[in-house]
């Protein structure tokens, strides 16, 4: 059997609960119990449907959208946070689609970043062309991405000019972005991208008079010779141009040669699996599915869905042996926890002061567990996903203890949000097939809770040391039972909420709580 074959069998919960972790930022209870019994195409079809085009953000003091404004100078700050949280709850409030962790993964492959860049406008522009561009072609993506303003920005492609050419984004586009490091490029090939890509230049920037920014190609400042590059890419030679139209289709050769290596296919193919299925490829997975994927990518001329159909749907994607084989990001953790919860983001129009403070907290919470929305801290994105095995980096001994305090103020009630407890373990408790039953009680809220199944052992430990404290589990069925039958006496209330929350708290501290 194929490893890439359609895994045809109607879903199991815990199979829906594997693919919306991976594919979404993590699935609410009623997601994983409507989507029970349907096929993983089914619900690929669903990831996979175009979505609407957000409303931009908001600036809190006007109500106004502030991207297409003139730079603001004295409110620079606050208006890049405010773009920060309008992403953060773009995630959060996401519904059945691909489309958010897309462009999560986008941002940490064609990286920028906003300590370089340092306009709000532009990062909204770059942010909204990730979303636009997620799903659809390889080669339109990166053509666009290439005169992207924040990009001119980050990587110098605004500073590369005939006879003094800015070698920056020559090099990433080909290390970082197509081919990658191992695909045989040569420094040759990097000089002589960078003659391509001279002459561009981004418009607008932090421009406190004008509103609109752009790009833009000056054609005086391209170099037109012919550029020559190396056995790598069939020692093709890019016929210099002059005139307006030199830069697109210079560009347009170039990636074209870059594409036709068959290197570049699965560079891109495995950056994908990396970030959707297992920090480590083995030599089995690199030749059943990342080359047949790569093929796929190369026959679909670089369409992007049917890769991730393809993959998604697979035999290989629900191998019980992958749950758990990935330590959530910091984006997964903080998004998936409120998103099980119920969490959402009110309507900004309505509710804007509780619309920024929950993308605020969000994106707080992940920035001090290293994970800052549009700031990845360098062109290799963040350090998790450099290469195999590194997705170890997203916990250490400070990120560790965050992620506590993070999980502990939610099941302390310590924390509000939009004027409500998040965490209603009362609530929650009551739709779980018996909770008079402690041992049913645990084994459905670590199977809703936890990437990988439990032995009875562990069971077993969860329910009569954590939950139980030792007691009897029959002293649970009657606190329990006396609870549901006067649910507004405190003692009884308290009692069953008190080792409810004790549990959780427990729970959300272990190992199993961090993987995906």
């Amino acid at each position: 059997m194929a490893l890439l074959d359609t895994y045809t069998q109607p879903l199991t919960a815990a199979q829906v609960a594997h693919l919306l972790r991976r594919a979404t930022f993590g699935p609410t209870p009623d997601q994983i119990k409507s989507l029970t019994g349907q096929t993983a195409t089914q619900i690929v079809t669903k990831l996979l449907n175009d979505q609407l085009t957000p409303a931009p953000p908001l600036d809190l003091a006007t109500g106004k959208t502030f991207h297409d404004q003139p730079f603001d100078q004295t409110n620079a700050g606050k208006l890049n946070s405010y773009v920060k949280s309008w992403w953060a709850n773009l995630m959060l409030n996401q519904p059945v689609s691909l489309l958010e962790k897309m462009t999560l993964f986008w941002s940490n492959h064609f990286v920028t970043n906003d300590s370089t860049v340092n306009d709000y406008r532009y990062m909204y522009r770059y942010n909204a062309l990730l979303r636009q561009q997620a799903l659809g072609n390889f080669k339109t993506f990166t053509m666009a991405i290439t005169q992207e303003p924040a990009m001119l920005r980050f990587l110098n492609g605004n500073q590369n000019v005939v006879g003094t050419s800015n070698e920056n984004y020559a090099r990433e586009l080909q290390e970082l972005f197509t081919i990658g490091r191992n695909g045989g490029y040569t420094e040759e090939d990097v000089r002589a991208a960078a003659k391509v890509l001279t002459g561009w230049s981004d418009t607008g920037y932090r421009d406190q008079v004008n509103a609109p920014i752009g790009n833009t190609f000056r054609a005086n400042r391209h170099d037109t010779t012919d550029k020559k590059f190396s056995a790598t890419y069939q020692n093709t030679v890019i016929k210099g141009r002059s005139g307006a139209s030199a830069g697109p289709d210079e560009l347009n050769d170039l990636l074209d040669m870059i594409l036709r290596n068959d290197e570049t296919p699965r560079y891109l193919c495995r950056r994908l699996y990396l970030w959707f299925v297992n920090s480590d490829i083995s030599e089995t997975v690199e030749m059943t599915v990342i080359r047949p994927l790569a093929d796929l990518f190369r026959q679909s001329n670089f369409s992007i869905k049917p890769v991730l159909a393809t993959l998604f749907q697979s035999q290989h994607f629900f191998d019980d042996g992958l749950r758990g084989a990935v330590i959530k990001s910091p984006t997964d953790l903080v998004i998936g926890t409120l998103r099980f919860w119920g969490l959402q983001a009110p309507d900004p129009t309505k509710n804007i002061t509780g619309y920024y403070q929950i993308g605020n907290y969000i994106v707080t919470r992940a920035k001090e567990e290293q994970q800052e929305l549009l700031n990845p801290p360098t062109v290799f994105g963040w350090t998790a996903y450099y290469q195999t095995g590194y997705y170890q980096q997203w916990i250490n001994s400070t990120t560790l203890g965050l992620r506590g305090y993070f999980s502990d103020a939610l099941t302390t009630n310590a924390l509000k949000l939009n004027g409500k407890v998040v965490v209603d373990v009362l609530t929650y408790a009551k739709t779980l097939s018996d909770p008079a039953d402690p041992g049913k009680l645990v084994t459905d809220m670590t199977a809703h809770l936890l990437a990988i199944s439990l032995t009875q052992e562990q069971q077993d430990f969860l329910t009569d040391t954590v939950l139980l404290n030792a007691l009897p589990r029959y002293e649970w069925t009657a606190e329990w039972n006396d609870y549901v039958r006067a649910p507004n006496d405190a003692a009884k209330k308290q009692a069953v909420q008190l080792k409810l929350t004790t549990f959780l708290q427990y729970l959300f501290r272990t190992a199993l709580y961090q993987i995906t």
